[in-house]
């Protein structure tokens, strides 16, 4: 049973990564890439396992893109300073608990990367309309049909299942994969 389960679940996210728009994914990667080059800073927000999957994407840019001697990615998640968030959701709201650290931070031409599911988180819509508002460069890394955040953000790439955790699954090898192309645009760089 559980053998025949796990070959669909494999087969269905096999598919759902066949379907990843080459040119969509070329396009975050292009904005990370300027982002990298002009020393802006790189802000990462997501909810439950997208919360977990913002953690992880720095992780990966800020450690393991990092080559010995050369710039460094400025990235953070958003998601990690749990004393932060819990003070704005308790005292302002959860809507705001993204938007309030970006008034702190964001910079016009900084750059948001939104990663959702469903694309309508109402904490991540209500960062990303802010950070459209200062002029800073807005990409979603959504799933489902990509929600209200495939109309607001300016790069977005969906992956179109309805499937949570094949969307994250996706969602995580797009990390490794941008991650791992960036350390080589670097050490090419470097050369």
């Amino acid at each position: 049973m559980l053998d025949s389960f796990f070959k669909q679940y494999r087969d269905e996210l096999v598919k759902t990564l066949d379907m990843i728009d080459a040119i969509q994914l070329s396009e975050l990667a292009d904005v990370l890439w300027m982002a990298y080059q002009q020393g802006r800073r790189i802000y990462v927000i997501g909810n439950g396992g997208s919360a977990a999957t913002a953690s992880h994407y720095v992780c990966d840019f800020g450690k393991g893109a990092t080559i010995p001697g050369e710039k460094r990615l400025k990235i953070m998640s958003l998601t990690d300073n749990v004393s932060h968030m819990t003070a704005i959701s308790n005292d302002l709201s959860y809507k705001d608990v993204f938007k309030e650290q970006l008034e702190n931070l964001l910079e016009p031409k900084d750059v948001v990367i939104a990663i959702s599911a469903s694309g309508n988180s109402s904490n991540v819509v209500t960062a990303v309309a802010y950070a459209n508002e200062i002029g800073a460069v807005t990409a979603g890394i959504l799933g489902f049909d990509g929600g209200k955040l495939k109309q607001m953000t300016q790069h977005c790439l969906v992956i179109e299942n309805f499937n949570y955790g094949q969307v994250e699954d996706a969602h995580l090898i797009l990390g490794h994969v941008l991650s791992q192309y960036f350390r080589t645009l670097i050490q090419a760089r470097s050369r």
